[in-house]
């Protein structure tokens, strides 16, 4: 079995919730957001994220700004909208929910061996 698929999966199914509680502490540019992705040791490339923030988008769950920028292109800010708050609110519970089972799961099954 291929544990580096098993281990890209986990990292795809928490990637939305990482990527509103980075945009909740404050509005985020791309670069921003890979930078921050990456010092929580989860490696992401811009061809990953650009569909899920535009998902993000579409949902209204997020929201953007574009700013100037003096080394080439506008930027564009993406910022948590109100229904984004409410829905990473709710992926929090849901986390913390599935943590606290897994652990008690996996420590359950170390502790009966």
């Amino acid at each position: 079995m291929n544990t580096e698929n098993t281990k890209a999966q986990m990292r795809k199914g928490i990637l939305e919730f990482c990527i509103l509680s980075l945009i909740q502490q404050r509005e985020m540019y791309v670069s921003d957001l890979i930078e921050s992705l990456k010092k929580g040791k989860l490696d992401v490339v811009e061809g990953t994220l650009y569909p899920l923030l535009t998902r993000l988008k579409n949902g209204e769950f997020l929201a953007y700004r574009w700013e100037e920028s003096t080394s080439g292109p506008p930027r564009k800010y993406y910022q948590i909208t109100e229904k984004g708050s409410l829905f990473l609110a709710e992926l929090q519970t849901t986390w913390q929910e599935l943590t606290d089972s897994v652990n008690q799961i996996t420590t359950n099954s170390h502790s009966q061996n």
